[in-house]
């Protein structure tokens, strides 16, 4: 009986290469997308502040609606960091236990998005 290979590869270290072909404008291409994030994040965090300060938003819809801005600041935060890393400080490696973490919390926070969206529909 001839013996399978059994060999699993594993890297420990992955390397993202960001945009092949544009790494001289990598660092413009993250100004917009560093804007964004912060107009994200800036947006959802007013939007959680006003519904936990004001009394007569603390009603379902409203509680939905803070649902899905503390999600979408989680989304954007799992992804845009290491984006940034990589257009900005030129740091493409990334350990294959954080890469598959990002993955997860990615796919989680999206799965949670979509079941805010289908209660509320």
């Amino acid at each position: 009986m001839p013996h399978l290979n059994s060999t699993i590869f594993r890297p420990s270290v992955l390397t993202l290469t960001g945009i092949p072909g544009l790494e001289s404008v990598q660092f413009w291409i993250g100004i917009p997308f560093c804007i964004m994030y912060i107009i994200a994040l800036l947006g959802n965090s007013l939007l959680l502040v006003v519904i936990k300060v004001e009394r007569s938003l603390h009603e379902p819809m409203y509680l939905f609606l803070a649902m899905l801005g503390a999600t979408d600041i989680a989304i954007s935060t799992c992804i845009l960091p290491k984006m940034l890393g990589i257009f900005w400080f030129h740091l493409p490696t990334i350990y294959f236990d954080v890469c598959l973490l990002q993955m997860w919390l990615i796919h989680t926070f999206q799965c949670i998005e979509s079941g805010i969206l289908f209660a509320m529909a």
